[in-house]
């Protein structure tokens, strides 16, 4: 585990970046737009998720 959070933590956002990149190339920019909005989305979605957490943990 103390390995694999680093890893993780450089190469996840690598791979989005490569991903869009490549729908551009594939597809053409509606679709990456699409893809970027949907990788947007859900990064706020964990991101709310964890904030909703904390705050709770810290108030109990």
């Amino acid at each position: 585990m103390r390995i694999a959070r680093p890893i993780l933590l450089v190469s996840t956002p690598i791979g989005v970046v490569l991903g869009v990149r490549e729908a551009w190339r594939l597809a053409g920019p509606g679709m990456a737009l699409l893809m970027a909005a949907m990788v947007s989305v859900v990064g706020l979605l964990v991101w709310m998720t964890v904030r909703t957490i904390r705050r709770e943990r810290d108030h109990a």
